[in-house]
């Protein structure tokens, strides 16, 4: 059999060059062009910077990095009411989890809205994976006033098997329904694990007892890179088969306007688009409409 290697540096080297492309290089300028401040922050529901950030130019910059999907952030007087309430995902799981002194990876981080939560835990380490620039520029936007050590790489789950290290936590929320072979990105949170470590995920399910997943013809609430939305004895066996020899349910939900909704930070379409406007428990394809189920993983019980 046959080891395939990735040279990850190499590829983190090539990636930088992502950031020149024409429609991010005017962000990498517009958020490089921002003065040094004195600011102060505070870890809340909204993650907050006050203090020597107040010029009128923050906004305006803040507008160019649209769209703004997890949040909210406050950045001075500019408040960025982002598309989804992050906080209520995070405050949900936030009983579930202890980070201090742990190495913490958070796997398609978006801009880093649970990170810098992440921040009031005091963990050794905080690594954040995703392959988007546009992100990457939110997350440094933010970070010019927070000035975090949080590690952001532009990487996906599948170079954590090839990363330089091993995490004790590693989130993944909301990525797995995106990837057309789901028991090989679970293989993949595996390997990057410690030996004893844990993964914290979300993703869609339908409900019923029957080991089934569904798989959408196009798309499923308007979102054309969804592949399949198991049951949640699906997505057990999903997990045990990539290698996990615990599988915890810890919360289920049902995504509404209330969490997800359409704000003057974003562009397009919103929740309220994605479903029928006649019934609400369906989406505008006729598949139930989006619930989520959030589960620990363990690695190795000993």
């Amino acid at each position: 059999m046959t080891v395939i290697k990735m040279d990850i540096e190499k590829i983190k080297e090539d990636r930088k060059k992502w950031m020149t492309w024409k429609n991010i290089a005017p962000l990498r300028e517009a958020v490089d062009s921002l003065k040094e401040k004195e600011c102060s922050t505070k870890l809340g529901d909204v993650v907050e910077v006050f203090g020597d950030c107040d010029d009128s130019k923050i906004y305006d910059v803040a507008k160019m990095l649209m769209p703004w999907r997890k949040g909210p952030f406050k950045i001075g007087k500019t408040y960025i009411d982002s598309e989804w309430k992050s906080n209520i995902k995070y405050n949900l799981l936030r009983p579930h989890f202890h980070l201090k002194n742990k190495r913490v990876a958070d796997i398609g981080c978006n801009n880093g809205y649970y990170m810098f939560r992440m921040l009031e835990d005091e963990p050794k380490l905080l690594v954040g994976f995703d392959p988007s620039p546009l992100y990457k520029t939110q997350f440094d936007f933010v970070n010019h006033f927070i000035k975090s050590d949080i590690v952001y790489e532009l990487l996906g789950v599948e170079h954590l098997a090839f990363y330089d290290e091993k995490f004790d936590i590693i989130f993944c929320l909301g990525v797995l329904y995106h990837r057309s072979d789901p028991v090989a990105m679970l293989k993949s949170l595996y390997k990057g694990l410690d030996k004893k470590g844990e993964v914290i995920l979300d993703t869609f399910y339908i409900d019923g007892d029957e080991e089934i997943a569904l798989c959408p013809q196009s798309s499923y609430s308007k979102i054309p890179n969804i592949y399949f939305v198991p049951t949640i004895k699906a997505l057990k066996n999903w997990c045990l088969r990539a290698g996990f020899c615990g599988f915890e349910v810890l919360e289920t939900s049902v995504t509404d306007a209330g969490e997800q909704r359409k704000t003057e930070w974003i562009e397009g379409h919103s929740l309220e688009d994605f479903l029928d406007p006649q019934d609400k428990t369906k989406t505008v394809e006729g598949y139930p409409a989006p619930q989520r189920v959030y589960v620990r993983l363990i690695k190795d019980k000993k």
